[in-house]
């Protein structure tokens, strides 16, 4: 016997994961809002890092996880992997603009300017482009393998912007501020506010897995009914 859509879909609402996401994300930002103190230099404005840090990593978390389904996928023709990359590229977009939204409000205050071609800022928006792109292209080819091959060449040619944009703030001169925790000699921030930082970089990463997971029992659902309707 086999679960009716209704009842698949009210399981899939209740993911374990999803509510354990929301609770995190829910955590992390009253603490960052109400039992984090402001920055002495930035004031309030600098609670956007905790936001914006976050959300970057977990871009770079998702387009990386995208290049590697891909390059499994053109070993193993699988087609699970293909439906995470899919999955995957789609919850990094949502997050890269998530960064290209709070980082012009970050810099507004402190720069006195919403948006400079500063290197890493140039360089997230190409990325963010490339991965608009990677969505377009899978949905402008029909065919199920060409559209996994396509998407698993730009996916991997895509994700090697990652490292250039993490080192853009060694190699350019730039506004974007230095990293303030993953540096050689150690964090510079007060240790109320590197647990709040981490609390964050925690949730933002479980809500990443939450919607991945959703977004992937999306494309399995979808792949399903395209093959009974050819069947």
């Amino acid at each position: 016997m086999t679960d009716s859509p209704s009842t698949a879909a009210s399981s899939r609402r209740l993911d374990p994961v999803a509510i354990l996401a929301a609770l995190a994300v829910v955590a992390a930002y009253a603490r960052a809002i109400w039992f984090t103190p402001p920055e002495r230099v930035q004031g309030f404005a600098q609670k956007i890092l905790y936001v914006h840090a976050p959300a970057a990593w977990v871009a770079f978390l998702a387009f990386g996880l995208t290049a590697l389904a891909g390059a499994g996928w053109l070993f193993l023709k699988d087609e699970r992997l293909d439906r995470f990359a899919e999955s995957s590229a789609e919850v990094g977009v949502v997050f890269t603009t998530a960064v290209l939204v709070t980082g012009p409000l970050w810099g507004r205050p402190i720069w006195g300017t919403w948006w400079t071609w500063d290197a890493r800022l140039t360089l997230t928006l190409f990325l963010w482009f490339v991965y608009v792109g990677y969505l377009v292209l899978r949905g402008a080819i029909d065919g199920r393998e060409s559209r996994a091959r396509a998407s698993a060449v730009l996916g991997i040619l895509g994700a090697l912007l990652i490292p250039f944009i993490h080192l853009s703030v060694y190699l350019f001169r730039t506004l974007h501020p230095m990293p303030v925790v993953a540096r050689p000699e150690g964090p510079t921030m007060p240790p109320v506010m590197l647990k709040t930082f981490f609390l964050c970089f925690f949730a933002f990463t479980l809500l990443y897995v939450a919607l991945v997971r959703a977004r992937v029992a999306y494309a399995a659902d979808r792949d399903a009914v395209e093959d009974a309707a050819r069947g």
